[in-house]
């Protein structure tokens, strides 16, 4: 999608478990290997962006992870909060604060957007031997598995 803003967005980075195993995808214009995620779009919340992404990349229905107590009256509408929540550069003129969530998918049966794309689901063991992974994945990835 467009950026929202020409200097910063608002994006989502889904950690999606399924038995005991984390997906990782690739990403194809960066050629690193992270979460599922994308731009928040002007008429979503960051929970419908989560879901939308996560269905979008690579096709799975996923629940987010949710540790709120309930509080809904009229037009008010209780998010999911993030697990986390960065700032960081994109480029020189680009910055993305991204919100950070987990998720259980339904299925390990991944239907990726392009047939290029690259995933693999890791078990823990998996994450703390993967040398290309950066820092941040690695402790966002092996949180989710806990």
């Amino acid at each position: 999608m467009a950026h929202i803003h020409e200097k910063i967005d608002f994006t989502v980075e889904v950690f999606v478990v399924y038995q005991g195993k984390v997906l990782l995808r690739k990403h194809d214009k960066y050629d690193i290997w992270i979460s599922v995620g994308g731009h928040v779009e002007l008429d979503e919340d960051p929970n419908e962006a989560a879901i939308r992404e996560v269905k979008e990349e690579v096709g799975l229905d996923v629940t987010l992870f949710d540790n709120r107590e309930y509080f809904e009256e009229g037009d008010f509408k209780e998010l999911i909060a993030p697990v986390s929540l960065n700032r960081h550069k994109i480029s020189d003129t680009h910055e993305h604060i991204s919100l950070i969530y987990f998720a259980q998918a339904k299925t390990d049966a991944v239907i990726p957007e392009k047939e290029t794309d690259e995933w693999r689901w890791l078990t823990k063991e998996e994450i703390e031997d993967f040398p290309e992974l950066r820092e941040q994945v690695r402790f966002y990835a092996l949180k989710a598995l806990n």
